[in-house]
């Protein structure tokens, strides 16, 4: 009688051809099944708050310049704007340490508001996340070559984009490593640019701080004749639309709740760390800087930052034992400055291709954009978001005053929406026993209306300066978005389509008798199938069909393929496992009962295709007369268009060719379901045309 051998390959083993150039450059591959991976990968909150908080750290170096240059001549009213300042990022952070506790798996503005408000308000929200994090690395290095060529004669200006470029390039690499590997290096740094730029405002302040209570009353006086001289209103746009354009500066706060899955465990105690330590720190930067401004009557000066002509006045005129250390200590700081906004960059890497993955799973986004390198790294995001970023830097030639403004709107956008769907939450589970609902409604709602303040501010101040070119890009991605998701729902559907068709047929299969157990010389058909579907059955059904009688064992291989949703510990690696070995039992047991031998092999992986063809050299030195199959789902015409080639694998024909190269056949078979329309709706499946043309 036929016995089901079930082999379970457990262990990933390593790549037969080596990889030297490729293993120099992002590094050799990792395991898996590796039970300190997840614990290596994961990043402590120290570590957080140099990957995920650089971005809201850096905001301050062109955040505060934008709202301070925005008051004109009313610079007094910097003071005012410093406050407001601090206080809004306490309140943001606030709000996202709760989103950081009702959802400790990962709360990015995606998942909130696709969990809280729909999936339709979701996309615009994950699709908003994806732009502002594209503009993040393309504000990050913008800004950062401001910095540094802040520091060569004008003449050099011609050459900060090319310069920009180069640096994106370097972060791609990075990243394609891995993202702790990129934040550690990225270490001494953040670390320097903390100490210099605290130490120096920490300097300022306190060589003001006598005269800091004049310099507020002041403020207050010169408000009180601002209002009796241009009105009440006129003072408070000019004070507004300096906050609104300053926006900039809240821009990352939201990154430890989207790259929550990476921190470690406990995740949600480590994201709340992490937040805490770069509210405090963004706060004190932001208002320091401003009130620096104030203070030290800064004003801008051809080719440099505000920040730059800030610390030389700090710093510039330094001596030490008659050695002018000053300059040597304002050329450090910018360095750190300009080094750090490039580390910012890493945000946008670290939690970009993230967002793109999770959206990916959930097929808004092409399906290669959740797969896994053999660094576990999400590639192709890492590759989507850099030549994104190229793109924007080359259309906008680095110039930081027009990405300020097209950030600002796309992260507000997200912003808001995820403040709202939290609003929404609490004042819906206010009956529901949520204890203290009404302290979490408020500081969620407080914060709703201010980044929706800011949001509208920011349109209407900056829609003729380029905020309509965010808004139009946004928009086209959602609608892609769109018609990928509507692609993949026609494909699940006619899968399910094809299974119920197809089921039927099988189970009627009956054979006769047990087929005996054939030797390792007798034809084998090695049938490669993912999952129990329609499409694995009609190619069972099928290869009965052709070849009836010609077989008398059949392998089922599968790989259980591991994308960045499975990454998340060894428990779902192993839920994978068993998944995968439940499928395949199933089509043993099918196969079994239409007299076949009948047996599987699995394995867990991130490169599908190359996983399958190791298996499958394995499977021809044990049967050689082996013949290897595969189904292909065939419903429309679109089948073989350019949008399907791009939204789906090409397993089957990569694979047909690398096993053609070792003399061994993989046979495609064309699975076709019967359109919706036509199938029988009296409750039975009716198949209306053969599945197999010529059958």
């Amino acid at each position: 009688m036929a016995s089901v051998n079930e082999h379970q390959e457990k262990t990933q083993a390593p790549p037969d051809d080596s990889h030297p150039l490729r293993d120099i450059i992002v590094g050799p591959p990792r395991d898996v099944h590796d039970p300190t991976v997840f614990h290596r990968l994961s990043l402590a909150a120290f570590l957080a708050w140099v990957g995920l908080g650089a971005d809201g750290m850096t905001s301050s170096c062109y955040g505060p310049e934008e709202a301070f240059l925005a008051l004109g001549h009313h610079q007094y009213l910097a003071i005012f704007l410093g406050l407001l300042t601090a206080l809004t990022v306490f309140i943001i952070s606030a709000s996202y340490s709760q989103i950081i506790d009702l959802f400790p798996t990962g709360g990015g503005g995606y998942i909130v508001a696709t969990d809280l408000l729909g999936p339709r308000v979701g996309l615009i929200s994950g699709c908003a996340l994806v732009i502002d994090y594209i503009l993040t690395i393309t504000v990050s290095i913008a800004s950062g070559s401001d910095a540094l060529f802040s520091l060569f004669p004008l003449h050099w200006q011609p050459f900060k984009l090319t310069f920009s470029l180069l640096v994106l390039v370097l972060l791609i690499t990075i990243n394609l490593r891995g993202l702790k590997e990129s934040v550690t290096s990225m270490l001494p740094i953040f670390v320097a640019f903390v100490v210099m730029h605290v130490g120096l405002i920490v300097y300022g302040l306190s060589f003001h701080a006598a005269q800091l209570p004049g310099v507020i009353h002041s403020a207050v006086l010169q408000a009180h004749a601002d209002m009796r001289d241009i009105g009440g209103l006129a003072v408070a746009f000019i004070f507004l639309r300096a906050y609104s354009l300053g926006g900039g500066t809240y821009t990352g706060i939201e990154a430890v709740s989207n790259g929550l899955p990476i921190l470690r465990e406990p995740r949600t105690v480590t994201g709340k760390h992490a937040m805490a330590y770069m509210a405090v720190s963004l706060a004190f930067l932001a208002a320091g800087i401003l009130s620096c401004y104030l203070l030290f009557h800064v004003a801008p000066v051809p080719g440099l930052t505000l920040n730059a002509v800030l610390f030389d006045r700090l710093a510039g005129a330094w001596h030490w034992h008659g050695i002018a250390i000053g300059s040597g200590i304002v050329t450090f700081t910018l360095l750190t400055e300009g080094s750090l906004l490039f580390v910012a960059a890493q945000t946008g890497f670290t939690d970009g291709p993230r967002v793109l993955a999770t959206m990916a799973a959930d097929r808004w986004l092409p399906r290669r954009l959740a797969n896994l390198s053999v660094r576990l790294v999400t590639q192709d995001g890492v590759f989507a978001i850099g030549v994104a970023s190229a793109l924007i830097l080359i259309g906008t030639r680095g110039a930081v005053s027009i990405l300020v403004g097209l950030y600002a709107i796309n992260v507000f956008i997200t912003f808001t929406l995820s403040q709202l769907g939290m609003s929404v939450h609490w004042w819906q589970t206010r009956k529901l026993g949520e204890r203290r609902w009404m302290r979490k409604l408020a500081i969620n709602g407080i914060g709703c209306v201010l980044t929706s303040a800011i949001l509208v501010a920011t349109v209407i101040v900056k829609f003729d300066e380029g905020a309509w070119t965010t808004l139009l890009i946004t928009g086209a991605l959602v609608l892609a978005c769109q018609l990928v998701r509507r692609h993949y729902d026609r494909v699940a559907a006619a899968i399910a389509r094809l299974e119920a068709q197809v089921l039927p047929l099988i189970r009627a299969a009956k054979a006769d008798h047990p087929p005996p157990e054939p030797g390792p010389d007798a034809p084998t058909a090695a049938l490669l199938v993912n999952r129990f579907n329609g499409l694995g059955l009609a190619t069972l059904l099928n290869l009965t069909r052709l070849f009836k009688g010609q077989y008398a064992k059949v392998v089922f291989l599968g790989v259980a393929e591991v994308n960045s949703r499975s990454l998340r510990g060894p428990k779902e690696i192993e839920r994978l496992e068993s998944d995968l070995a439940n499928d395949l039992k199933a089509y043993c047991q099918l196969a079994m009962n239409m007299g076949y031998n009948a047996e599987s092999r699995m394995a867990v992986a991130t490169d599908t295709v190359d996983k399958l063809h190791k298996m499958c050299l394995e499977l021809a030195d044990q049967f050689p007369n082996v013949v290897f199959f595969c189904g292909k789902l065939v419903f429309g015409r679109d089948t073989e268009g350019f949008l399907s080639r791009f939204l789906h694998d090409q397993v089957p024909s990569e694979l047909q060719s690398l096993l053609q190269v070792r003399g061994l056949s993989l046979v495609i078979l064309p699975a076709r379901a019967v359109p919706e329309e036509r199938l029988d709706t009296s409750g039975g499946p009716r198949i209306a045309e053969p599945l197999v043309r010529g059958n």
